[in-house]
C-alpha cells in the first residue's frame, strides 16, 4: 500500500495518524468563532482544521422538508443556507490556521465552492454524501489534489464505483474513511472494523470519520486496525446554538482524542518481536533456567533432584530449561555449588 502526502505531510501505513479536527460549520456564522475553533485544534495538537464550503441553493431543492435528527422546526434548507461560511473567509481561515501551525481544509460542496477553495486547500476531503457524486469526483480528481472521501451510508459497491471513477479520472492519491451518517452515532454502530475491510478491497490507506460522543473509543481503535486518518467533529461549546454542536467534542476532550492516538501509536510500536531494552532487567534476571538445588560433586551423576528449573535473580543463570533433560543424567565435570546455574561446560558429555 502506497501513502502520499497532503501539504508535505505524510499519509499512510508507519506515518503518524492525520488528524483533522471537524470546525464544519460550528463557527455560527462568525469569524472569531471560527478562529477559536483553529486554536483548539492547534492547541489539542490535531495536524489540520477542516470547515465545510457549500452554498444551500447548490445542495437542497428549496421545498426539502424537514430532518428528524435536527430537531428543528426550520427547513432543512433554511438550516443549511443558514450554516454558509463566507467565502471571502477562506483566505482569512487559511493563514491564520498556517499562522498556528495546522493544515487548513474544507469540504467543497459543489464546483463553485471547490473553486474558491482551490487556492486554499492542499487536499479535497469529500463529504459522505457527496461521495456517489461521479460527476463532481470527476471535477476533484482533475486537479491533482490528493483526496480524503467519507464513505458513510454507502455500501461497499457503491464505494468500488466511487473509486473506480476516482481512478479513471487520474487520481491517485486517495485515501478512505468508514464513517456512519448518524449524528451521534452509538458506540455499537461505529462499526470500525470497516477501516480494514477498506484497506483490503482498495489497498490505499484507511480511516474513520467518527460521530460517536466518546473520543476516545472508536479513534483508539481505529489506530490499532491501522487507520491513517482521523476525522473528529469540534465546537467550543456542546450547548451553543446549531445542529452540529451536540455530537462534536469540546476542546478538552479533543485534546484527550489526540492523546489517545499517539499513545495507541506508542502502545503498537514497531511489530518486531524482540526483546526490548525496557526487558532486559528481567530477561536477565527473572527467565528460568537450570540451577543447582544441592551441592553437587565432580563425577556425580546429576538427579533430578540436585537440579530445578529456577530464576537466576543476581545469579549467573544456567542453561535454559529446554535443556532441563539434557541435563539430568550426565556426571558433574567439576564441584558445583548449592545455586549455581548449570553451564555446559559443568557436565560431562
Amino acid at each position: 500500500m502506497d501513502g502520499f502526502s497532503i501539504g508535505g505531510r505524510p499519509i499512510g501505513p508507519g506515518e503518524p495518524t492525520y488528524v483533522i479536527a471537524e470546525a464544519g460549520s460550528n463557527h455560527n456564522g462568525d469569524l472569531d468563532t471560527a478562529e477559536e475553533l483553529i486554536d483548539v485544534a492547534a492547541d489539542a495538537g490535531a495536524d489540520a482544521v477542516k470547515f465545510q464550503t457549500f452554498r444551500a441553493e447548490d445542495l437542497y431543492v428549496e421545498d426539502s422538508g424537514e430532518v428528524e435528527y435536527l430537531n428543528d422546526d426550520d427547513s432543512i434548507y433554511d438550516i443549511v443556507e443558514a450554516m454558509e461560511m463566507p467565502y471571502e473567509w477562506i483566505p482569512e481561515l487559511h493563514d491564520y490556521c498556517r499562522e498556528r501551525g495546522v493544515q487548513f481544509l474544507s469540504t467543497p460542496f459543489d464546483e463553485r465552492s471547490a473553486a474558491e477553495l482551490a487556492e486554499y486547500v492542499p487536499a479535497w476531503k469529500v463529504a459522505s454524501y457527496t461521495s456517489s457524486h461521479h460527476p463532481f469526483l470527476r471535477h476533484l480528481a482533475d486537479t491533482d489534489k490528493p483526496i480524503i472521501l467519507s464513505t458513510g451510508a454507502h455500501e461497499l459497491s457503491e464505494v468500488r464505483e466511487s473509486v473506480e471513477v476516482l481512478r479513471d479520472a487520474g487520481a491517485t492519491d486517495l485515501a478512505l474513511l468508514q464513517c456512519v451518517a448518524s449524528y451521534p452515532t452509538p458506540i455499537h454502530e461505529a462499526n470500525v472494523g470497516v477501516v480494514e475491510t477498506l484497506a483490503r478491497e482498495f489497498d490505499v490507506p484507511t480511516g474513520l470519520s467518527d460521530h460517536t460522543l466518546d473520543p476516545v473509543v472508536a479513534p483508539s481503535a481505529a489506530v490499532a486496525l491501522g487507520a491513517s486518518v482521523v476525522e473528529k467533529h469540534l465546537t467550543l461549546d456542546k450547548t451553543m446554538e446549531g445542529p452540529d454542536h451536540e455530537f462534536a467534542l469540546e476542546p478538552d476532550e479533543l485534546a484527550e482524542m489526540v492523546t489517545a492516538i499517539r499513545d495507541t501509536e506508542l502502545a503498537l510500536g514497531s511489530g518486531e518481536k524482540t526483546v526490548l531494552d525496557v526487558e532486559r532487567e528481567l530477561h536477565e534476571k527473572a527467565r528460568r533456567a537450570v540451577h543447582a538445588t544441592r551441592d553437587i560433586a565432580a563425577d556425580e551423576t546429576i538427579t533430578s533432584d540436585a537440579v530445578k528449573v529456577l530464576r537466576p535473580g543476581e545469579r549467573e543463570a544456567g542453561v535454559e530449561p529446554k535443556h532441563y533433560d539434557d541435563i539430568v543424567g550426565r556426571t558433574a565435570a567439576r564441584d558445583i555449588s548449592k545455586g549455581d546455574g548449570i553451564q555446559w561446560d559443568d557436565v560431562n558429555e
